[in-house]
């Protein structure tokens, strides 16, 4: 078993890494949902430096060795790229991770009034254990299209004056028959609807004498809907808004060396993947950093990984570099290197029975390596060759970053994937990598400081190195 990294920090080394958690707990707290994570990323590129492909375009100029350029595909996906030294053709050091995260999605029609309680509709998104979303604070983010053109940006419940929503749970005292049902269905999915209001609208001089008004507490909401963001309750129809925990990033544990937060799977592995970005001087070959969506619902539509958003950026910034053929770019892709980065099950020893421990992965054991990930006979995982791994290894040894290789947990007792498969099908070399997480997919994940300095370092190492 590998060393606790913990062990091994000069006092210089555990500056740096405090360093880095504060700056990763701000970029969670800003960042709740994959439009927040990529207008973050955007801000933290700019200041280092970046332009977007568009201004270059516009420009006129003509990529060089050291330009700094980034995309963004419907505000919830983005790719920076630091041009190499050498022609793209001859490929790219990829560190691809995913800023979505399990949540609870409003629905179309989502605002209702029953027995004078106004409430909005949700379908949960990703993978969750239902029952964990009741009774914690939720706060509402997103945007709201209207039918003018006009975007309205919401984020309630994050502000300490802010109100708070919340989903309801049936009392102890009264649960008896539910108390008996399995864990999947103690909580249904129907019944993730969030409380928003119980006042009704308080009446005019002009409606005392008519008949008092139906579904009051629903047009009080509406009413401060509309006096608050100028929204009809028709603009749901075409609204992200998405409900996440209320909680701030906070640090984890009397002695500090963690951290718990929302949205750890996959924000810590993009974060440090960014960092890494902005971080690491020109290379002889052009470093990536891809941070895209969906990949909790299957890497699907056109901001997840099978669109095609990746494969036409890069078609565009090697015609930016007048070096763009069909040929050139899928020698580009298929002769690129890549780490997915993202988390992997950290061992719980209160649940012991679901893992193997002589490959699973451990807090303070560094970044984790997985060879492969799926399910059962590594169904749906990318299966990263010997060859690549031994490189991958030296690179990381090289460097003195604490790394650990792992599986997810027991086989036949479950699985997870991630964007590495899709990837792979360009015939670039991929392995999944990324930070041990405790209560993943849960409201409040946990991760080790160590781990994520590490992650940090590892991913800098790759890309100066690979």
């Amino acid at each position: 078993m590998r060393e606790n990294t913990w062990k091994t920090y000069t006092e210089e080394q555990l500056k740096d890494l405090e360093a880095l958690a504060g700056r990763y707990k701000a970029f969670l707290d800003e960042g709740k949902t994959e439009r927040e994570c990529a207008a973050e990323a955007i801000r933290l590129a700019r200041a280092a430096g970046y332009v977007s492909l568009e201004e270059l375009q516009q420009s006129g100029k003509q990529l060089q060795a050291g330009d700094k350029v980034y995309a963004c595909g419907m505000k919830k996906m983005l790719v920076l790229f630091q041009i190499g030294r050498q022609p793209l053709s001859n490929g790219m050091r990829i560190l691809g991770a995913h800023i979505d995260s399990p949540r609870l999605d409003l629905k179309p029609t989502p605002l209702y009034e029953d027995t004078e309680l106004a409430y909005l509709d949700t379908h949960y998104y990703g993978g969750v254990k239902k029952y964990q979303w009741v009774t914690i604070p939720l706060a509402i983010h997103g945007v709201v299209a209207k039918k003018d053109g006009t975007v309205v940006e919401i984020r309630i419940g994050e502000k300490e004056e802010d109100p708070v929503v919340f989903v309801s749970d049936l009392l102890v005292h009264l649960a008896a028959e539910q108390m008996e049902k399995k864990a999947k269905v103690v909580i249904e999915g129907e019944n993730l609807d969030i409380l928003i209001g119980s006042r009704p609208l308080a009446k005019t001089d002009s409606e005392d004498a008519k008949e008092e008004q139906k579904e009051a507490v629903k047009a009080n909401i509406l009413a401060l809907l509309k006096e608050q963001y100028g929204i009809e309750e028709e603009d749901f129809l075409s609204a992200e808004l998405e409900i996440v925990p209320a909680n701030k990033a906070r640090d984890c544990g009397l002695d500090r060396s963690m951290i718990m937060a929302y949205g750890q799977d996959d924000r810590v592995c993009a974060y440090t993947s960014l960092e890494a970005q902005l971080t690491v001087p020109v290379q002889e070959r052009t470093t990536c950093c891809l941070l895209v969506d969906k990949e909790e619902i299957g890497s699907v539509g056109a901001t997840g990984m099978q669109s095609r958003f990746f494969e036409n950026t890069v078609a565009e910034l090697m015609e930016c570099a007048g070096t763009y053929s069909e040929l050139a770019l899928r020698r580009c892709l298929s002769r690129s290197r890549m780490l997915s980065s993202d988390v992997s099950a950290a061992y719980d020893p209160l649940y012991a029975s679901c893992f193997e421990k002589k490959n699973s992965a451990y807090f303070g054991k560094g970044l984790v390596f997985n060879k492969y990930t799926g399910s059962r006979g590594k169904g749906g995982s990318n299966d990263a060759n010997a060859e690549y791994i031994a490189a991958v290894r030296a690179m990381m040894d090289q460097h003195e970053v604490a790394f650990q290789m792992a599986e997810l947990g027991k086989i036949d007792v479950g699985g997870g994937g991630t964007i590495a498969y899709i990837t792979a099908l360009y015939g670039m070399e991929v392995i999944d990598s990324g930070v041990p997480v405790l209560n993943m997919h849960a409201p409040q994940e946990v991760t080790s400081k160590a781990d994520v300095y590490e992650a940090y370092r590892g991913y800098c190492a790759f890309l100066m190195e690979a």
